[in-house]
């Protein structure tokens, strides 16, 4: 019997662990009014909408922010890393939200230097003054051709690492629902007005609103 209760508090003991180890990320508040900087390529440009219902234009509707739409449709990470110094400091952001990597993977370029890549825009951005907020983008796999979409690990991974917040799921939801996209790889009105309000939601739960 000794033996089998020794056995339960060893299994409880690493079921615990990683919780306890997963710390929230220290964050601070930014205010309405404040300048955010929104990094990506065409889904954060809103390609299959327009530009009054991308997801940034609805993102700052609901949190007051001024956000920039800094997306560019087809950006790699090494793209976006290329033009970050100059969007740093034409808009003097608080907030970088980084959401880059797709195009990566549809071009199956190598992801130690997509994940290098998004480490060095992160790391920019903070060295700049701005907090950064990582989101997570769907993983090219033979699932999500039929339409059961998975973030890529990379994301989790970085935001370990850099102790950022990471929302998580967010396009892999939307962009797994037929009635949100416009086609197989960008979401519609509804679809970017569906992610901006669980990134909202996230965004004032993980206390930066």
């Amino acid at each position: 019997m000794p033996s089998r209760r020794c056995a339960f508090l060893l299994l409880a003991c690493a079921c615990l662990l990683p919780a306890c180890g997963r710390k929230k990320p220290p964050v601070t508040r930014v205010p309405p009014g404040a300048p955010v900087l929104a990094l990506g390529d065409s889904l954060t440009w809103g390609v299959g909408a327009t530009p009054e219902t991308s997801y940034p234009a609805v993102l700052a509707a609901l949190t007051g922010w001024r956000i920039a739409n800094g997306g560019v449709p087809g950006d790699t990470a090494a793209q976006a890393l290329q033009r970050l110094p100059g969007l740093l400091q034409e808009h003097a952001p608080q907030l970088v939200i980084v959401s880059i990597g797709g195009n990566d993977f549809l071009r199956r370029l190598p992801e130690a230097n997509t994940y290098r890549h998004i480490r060095a825009i992160c790391e920019q951005a903070k060295a700049s003054g701005a907090q950064v907020l990582l989101v997570a983008v769907p993983a090219l796999t033979l699932s999500a051709a039929l339409g059961r979409l998975n973030d890529h690990a990379l994301y989790a991974s970085l935001a370990g690492e850099l102790q950022l917040p990471l929302f998580a799921n967010g396009w892999s939801r939307v962009l797994a629902q037929p009635a949100l996209r416009s086609d197989a790889v960008h979401a519609n009105a509804q679809g970017y007005a569906e992610f901006a309000r669980a990134l909202n939601a996230f965004a004032r739960q993980a206390g930066l609103l």
